[in-house]
């Protein structure tokens, strides 16, 4: 079974950067997507950032330009830098990943929770 655990969610002020850690226990297909999702009270879960097995990327509208999403094959781990955090970007931030060829937009925008692998969540509280 497919296990992801995250890390390095914390409480910082806006302008602050952070990077979050997911390590996926493994992986069963040679091709697969990997991601991060968020949520906050009262709003439903977005994507934030995907990235694909080939190393296509793909990201949210409001972090582009200030997250980076990357991939450490040897230590199965998918990072999310965060930089210059604003207090929208508040909330649980989940890591999450989907076997077989899919594309990064259908991954990160279209398929139905039910279809991924999850992590428990990480929390990060940015304050103004």
């Amino acid at each position: 079974q497919v296990q992801l655990a995250e890390s390095g969610g914390g409480s910082v002020q806006a302008g602050d950067s952070l990077t979050l850690s997911c390590k996926i226990s493994a992986y069963r297909h040679s091709t697969y997507n990997l991601g991060w999702f968020r949520q906050s009270p009262g709003k439903r879960r977005e994507g934030v950032a995907a990235i694909r097995s080939d190393g296509t990327t793909t990201y949210a509208s409001s972090v582009k330009g200030r997250f980076t999403i990357s991939e450490d094959s040897v230590r199965n781990t998918v990072y999310l830098q965060m930089g210059n955090l604003k207090p929208d970007d508040t909330a649980m931030y989940t890591c999450a990943a989907a076997f077989g060829a899919l594309t990064t937009d259908q991954f990160l925008f279209r398929l139905p929770d039910e279809m991924k692998y999850w992590g428990q969540g990480t929390q990060v509280t940015v304050s103004s």
